[in-house]
């Protein structure tokens, strides 16, 4: 029996999880965005957002700390490309809210998971 709040995969990490909550917010957002921009702005937010979570889920499945550090940083940066996005789409007048707190709210536990990877000298299991 497993403990509560055992981390088996990444898709029990709670960042994992909010990276997939915000992809779906991303989603609904864009949809409402100017038909021409489907291959534009809405294009590079979608695989922003999509970002972030799929390198949370590869830099975990990678067995190596120092990969999956490195995998964490990957998803930092798809965060704050994904805030630039949505900041030139306000800019813009396509959206009113760029998402900043969903962001932050996201950025704080990646932080933390990787504050807690560089102190951990111990290799990052995944059964």
């Amino acid at each position: 029996m497993e403990k509560p709040g055992t981390i088996n995969t990444h898709k029990d990490l709670v960042v994992w999880q909010k990276g997939m909550d915000l992809v779906e917010e991303i989603y609904s957002l864009t949809a409402t965005f100017p038909q021409t921009e489907v291959f534009g702005l809405t294009a590079q937010i979608k695989s922003s957002a999509i970002s972030i979570p799929s390198n949370i889920a590869e830099g975990a499945a990678r067995g190596s700390r120092k990969e999956y550090i490195h995998f964490l940083h990957i998803a930092l940066g798809s965060i704050a490309e994904l805030e630039t996005q949505l900041l030139i789409a306000q800019r813009l007048g396509f959206i009113q809210d760029p998402l900043e707190k969903e962001l932050s709210e996201l950025k704080k536990p990646l932080l933390g998971l990787i504050k807690t990877l560089k102190k951990n000298h111990s290799k990052v299991s995944h059964s």
